[in-house]
């Protein structure tokens, strides 16, 4: 359990209805690509089989089938990100950046944001106490920044799982958002005795890994939703946001990227629509709350 030192209630806020994007835009929406691994001897707890093998094996399908995010899915969809002149806010565990230095770092290059997100998928925040958080938040910060050659603002925790005081933690360290939240359909401001981070929401609506893991449907579903959901947040009179979110080792695949690629297309008929990062939303939604 993570045992908190003084938490501070943060003061919170939110946006109200008469807010607006750059331009008087109604709608913003992020492209996140999350680029994944497992720590040294761990392998995820979902895979392509249904049926899970005995308790203390491990998993080497599970294991193969991630790997593949690493292998060929990073560079497929950043290769259809640039296509689209499209920045996306990638989610960078910092195992990879040991594993893979050359492609970390190329991400950075190419004008993508960093995301810190933690070390593995397996190293999730709330099975922490304070201090364990805070070595691993100065570990995966150190070794981002030095690999990728930027100091990363952005945290998102595996699952989208924090601790009780992640988010505290995250602003005292100078962080400006992070996406452990999913309590609104807009971003809005944590206050911590004057520290400043922005939770800007991961919305789970138009992203791979339930859609295609979870509950099986195939890609195509994927377009459908984002299609549908596009159409009801263009009739609201209210400031939303939208994440479409592929993973490496889901949509990296053929089977899938072209929908990664048709929904940028989409976006692209739609200049009424902010395409941002979520660096890029956190500074302006603080620089418009001061």
């Amino acid at each position: 359990m993570n045992s908190s030192a003084p938490h501070t209630p943060p003061q919170i806020t939110r946006l109200d209805d008469q807010f607006r994007w750059p331009g008087g835009r109604q709608l913003a929406i992020i492209f996140n690509i999350a680029y994944e691994a497992w720590s040294d001897g761990q392998a995820p707890g979902i895979g392509p089989m249904g049926n899970v093998l005995k308790p203390g094996f491990f998993d080497t399908n599970a294991h193969s089938w991630a790997s593949f995010g690493a292998v060929r899915g990073i560079h497929r969809l950043a290769d259809i990100a640039d296509k689209h002149g499209i920045k996306t806010s990638i989610m960078v565990n910092g195992v990879l950046a040991e594993r893979e230095p050359a492609t970390v770092r190329s991400l950075h290059a190419r004008g993508h944001e960093i995301v810190n997100h933690s070390w593995g998928m397996d190293v999730i925040p709330v099975y922490f106490n304070e201090e364990q958080e805070r070595e691993n938040l100065r570990r995966n910060d150190e070794i981002l920044t030095r690999v990728a050659g930027v100091k990363p603002v952005g945290w998102i925790s595996p699952r989208g799982t924090g601790s009780a005081i992640t988010s505290q933690l995250l602003a005292e360290a100078g962080y400006t958002h992070h996406g452990d939240c999913n309590d609104d359909d807009r971003p809005y401001v944590m206050d911590f005795a004057g520290k400043r981070i922005v939770g800007i929401p991961l919305t789970m609506d138009v992203n791979d890994l339930p859609t295609c893991i979870r509950y099986g449907h195939a890609p195509r579903h994927m377009l459908d939703t984002f299609n549908d959901t596009l159409a009801a947040m263009q009739r609201e009179a209210a400031p939303l946001m939208l994440d479409v979110t592929a993973h490496t080792h889901v949509l990296g695949r053929p089977s899938g990227a072209w929908v990664y690629d048709e929904i940028m297309a989409i976006v692209a008929k739609h200049p009424e629509v902010w395409v941002c990062t979520r660096q890029q939303m956190a500074e302006y939604v603080l620089a418009q709350t001061v």
